[in-house]
């Protein structure tokens, strides 16, 4: 049976990648086969483990600062950190403490800045100058959020926190509502920082909870290798290869957060960093084996698993299985073993293996083909909903509310492409939002205020880590909770209007995001794999070279596989597309499973070299053949299908 192809085990798999919920571990999804992919997709709902952590955070969050808002008489200042707070729950995934400081502070900081320019904006500008203000933030924002997922988050919260600013006046000057917005998230992640997790308070003592994050991102890498040896030679070797590269791109993310000092700086961090680093050459010999196709013995499975208990215990890796060393695989799968128990024991761990973007990178990213198309795209429909919304303001359709912040802050959430396919966004907005009002109408008409409302709040920031398996759960319970804060904040009950903004919003952005831009479509999508063939082709130039330079290798083996998994979720996110915008993606799926293919003959052709210093015919044959299906292949992306 043919492997599937990466667009298959992308629909499959939900990887640590996921913008969604952030999962630091494979999270299947159920899927709607009968249905067109543009419709299964918003069907599909994630499944995993409930994370308690984030719920008692989430509890602690918004509810407790509204408490002592009310009790110092600023109700409107508590409103404006409990949606901070809120904010930075949606970004609050699982992962280290110490990588949750940039992927929940740098956001709100872009946060507090869109605030303070969209009050200032919203106080002293006109209808016209206002909305071109906000369109040029959508500009910027959007294709600031081609550079990675925390860029992304940072255009969001930039985005979002200008419409508030700009469409819902507060009595407080500006810069109190930046400071409270400040105080809102800083506690969230104070929170994260310092509450310990359950389980680093059970059993053995000796477990430092400040590391939890990254001990078990580490264990989850060898028992994704673990997994691996187990599906050699059968039809799930591929998933579990993409598996396999999930894991060890989280424990890469979790272990380099920022720090004050360039090397880790405690005994426990250093040994998390040599067991990760040990876990390299053992990835490289599984993804060998399960290139070679030929099933492993059953105690070699057993030496990973072995050495993940160890992680998640803190403890000595102890015996290992007797070796098995038939083959060069076999061979280097024993090495790495003996080498990752004398990392165990000596715990010094080296660099991880990261290759820093630059600063040119990253403004080839924000202003290359796609950053400007995705900063287009945001633009337009942010630009238009705000100016939408402004009409309708200053026509009284809204009556008593005189807040229209709505609109355009629902599409920018609609808008943003990797958050999913465009009208999957829509259709769970819609749902989400029409669910999550009628819900808070009966809310409103039953508690009392505003104890009630408090409590309500509450309890949806308990609710927002676990909603998150669905866009459509997310939004409803978001939709509650920003009722209730905006309740409390003096406005009346206004669960209709929003449902008639958000369907406008929807409306806005279904064509906007159809319309023709600038350039050519689908600019996001070539960019990925310009990028991932790039690496690819810088690793396999590395190791037929015949370099000795292993910490080099792993490093371009870590890019090349963590690029292309990059590619190939952008790829199916936009097959997931209605079919007119599906059609410029078409045969991406085709060139990353080729490059797939073409990473894991190099590194099966490495671990070879390593034991024979030699390449079989086999070896070169497959190389030759995989590069002139590549060439082939790549000028057929976005074209039409058409007979052989």
């Amino acid at each position: 049976m043919a492997p599937p192809s990466p667009a298959t085990v992308a629909r499959r798999l939900t990887t640590a990648l996921d913008r969604t919920t952030g999962a630091p571990h494979p999270v299947f999804r159920t899927t709607a086969h009968a249905l067109p992919p543009w419709l299964g997709h918003a069907l599909n709902a994630q499944r995993g483990p409930v994370p308690w952590n984030a719920v008692v955070r989430g509890a602690l969050a918004g509810g407790p600062l509204l408490i002592v808002a009310l009790a110092a008489g600023r109700a409107s200042l508590g409103v404006v950190a409990a949606i901070a707070a809120m904010l930075a729950g949606i970004n609050d995934r699982p992962g280290s403490r110490r990588a949750s400081v940039r992927r929940i502070g740098v956001p709100a900081l872009a946060g507090a800045v869109g605030l303070l320019v969209g009050t200032y904006a919203g106080q002293h500008l006109g209808a016209v100058a206002l909305t071109l203000v906000l369109t040029g933030l959508g500009l910027v924002a959007g294709s600031v959020s081609a550079v990675g997922p925390v860029a992304s988050g940072t255009g969001t919260q930039l985005l979002v926190t200008a419409a508030v600013g700009a469409g819902m006046p507060l009595p407080d000057p500006g810069w109190q509502s930046v400071l409270a917005f400040l105080a809102g998230a800083g506690w969230l992640l104070l929170l994260r920082l310092v509450l310990p997790t359950p389980t680093a308070l059970a059993g053995d003592l000796r477990l430092d909870f400040r590391f939890d994050g990254e001990r078990a991102a580490v264990a989850a890498v060898y028992e994704a290798v673990a997994a691996l040896l187990d599906a050699v030679g059968t039809e799930h070797a591929t998933a579990r290869r993409a598996a396999l590269t999930a894991a060890l791109d989280h424990a890469q993310d979790a272990l380099a957060g920022p720090r004050l000092r360039r090397r880790a700086s405690t005994a426990a961090e250093r040994r998390l960093h040599a067991q990760y680093a040990a876990a390299l050459p053992l990835g490289e010999a599984a993804t060998a084996l399960a290139w070679a196709g030929r099933a492993v013995p059953a105690r070699a499975v057993e030496g990973p698993r072995r050495l993940a208990a160890a992680v998640r215990g803190n403890t000595h890796a102890g015996p290992l299985p007797a070796p098995s060393r038939t083959e060069p695989a076999l061979r280097a799968l024993d090495d790495a073993l003996l080498h990752a128990a004398d990392a165990f024991d000596r715990g010094r761990g080296p660099d991880l293996h990261v290759r820093r973007r630059s600063p040119r990178s990253v403004v080839r990213a924000v202003l290359g083909p796609g950053g400007r198309e995705y900063g287009l795209r945001v633009g337009l429909c942010f630009g238009a909903s705000a100016a939408v919304a402004q009409a309708l303001h200053h026509g009284h359709w809204y009556g008593s509310h005189q807040h229209w912040y709505w609109l355009p802050a629902t599409a920018v959430f609609l808008v943003k492409p990797d958050l999913g396919p465009l009208v999957s966004r829509v259709l769970c907005r819609a749902a989400g939002t029409v669910l999550g009002a009628l819900l808070f109408a009966g809310f409103a008409a039953v508690l009392p205020r505003p104890e009630g409302l408090v409590a309500l709040v509450a309890v949806c920031g308990a609710l927002v880590p676990v909603a998150a398996r669905h866009f459509a759960a997310q939004t409803t319970v978001v939709t509650v909770l920003v009722l209730a804060l905006v309740m409390v904040g003096g406005e009346p009950q206004a669960s209709a209007g929003r449902i008639g903004e958000t369907l406008l919003a929807c409306a806005i952005v279904l064509v906007a995001g159809h319309l023709p831009m600038p350039g050519q479509r689908g600019a996001g999508i070539r960019a990925g794999i310009d990028a991932a063939d790039a690496a690819a082709h810088a690793y396999l130039t590395h190791v037929l070279g015949e370099s000795d330079d292993r910490a080099t290798r792993w490093t371009l083996r870590r890019e090349a596989y963590r690029t292309l998994a990059e590619a190939r979720a952008a790829g199916a996110r936009a097959a997931a597309e209605l079919p007119a915008l599906a059609r410029h993606s078409r045969g991406s799926d085709e060139v990353a499973a080729v490059l797939e293919r073409l990473v894991d003959t190099t590194t099966a052709c490495a671990v070879h070299l390593d034991d024979t210093g030699r390449l079989t015919p086999r070896h070169t044959e497959r190389i030759a053949a995989l590069r002139d299906e590549l060439a082939e292949r790549r000028g057929r992306v976005g074209r039409p299908r058409t007979l052989a």
